[in-house]
């Protein structure tokens, strides 16, 4: 079994309208939400193996905001998760190799929120569906149990386990 973490950006600033989309940084309440979902990760063991990062800032500051790690796991910044599509996203895991267990995929939406319902096809059947199904809020994460290999992770491939917001665990407390 293989573990898929996906998890959006944190909340980031649109005070300088004249930066470019891809240098946006965190905002204060992103950093805020990042640390909580750093939090709740590590209480729940959520270490990855690799880290599969798009390359914009917004991403790559909310991967700092998740370390220290216990395990500090390899880290593949990519140009081509930049609000990436879901086919996209697909290949980018296909690619992955087959001695890693686990995957965290840091990116943007809509292409995480739409990889994440194909894979899991949510049927409204769990608070996770129903979640998941409601959208993909920034900061937030889905973890999916993978049977097969990487490369035949495809459509309904994947178990949903758990969707959690920063706004579910702070109210959570």
């Amino acid at each position: 079994m293989r573990q898929l973490l996906l998890l959006r950006h944190a909340k980031s600033s649109w005070d300088d309208a004249a930066l470019p989309d891809r240098d946006r940084p965190l905002n204060a309440r992103g950093r805020r939400c990042a640390a909580v979902m750093r939090k709740a990760m590590h209480d729940l063991g959520l270490t990855p193996d690799l880290v599969l990062v798009s390359s914009a800032r917004r991403t790559m500051e909310t991967l700092d905001a998740l370390e220290p790690w216990d395990d500090t796991p390899l880290i593949e910044p990519m140009e081509s998760l930049y609000l990436a599509s879901p086919m996209q996203l697909i290949a980018a895991l296909h690619s992955v190799p087959e001695t890693v267990r686990s995957v965290l995929l840091i990116g943007h939406n809509p292409g995480l929120h739409d990889l994440a319902l194909s894979l899991a096809e949510p049927r409204g059947a769990t608070a996770a569906e129903r979640a998941l199904a409601e959208g993909f809020p920034t900061g937030a994460l889905a973890e999916f149990v993978v049977a097969g290999s990487w490369w035949d992770l495809r459509e309904g491939g994947a178990k949903l386990v758990r969707f959690l917001t920063p706004r579910m665990l702070e109210a959570a407390g």
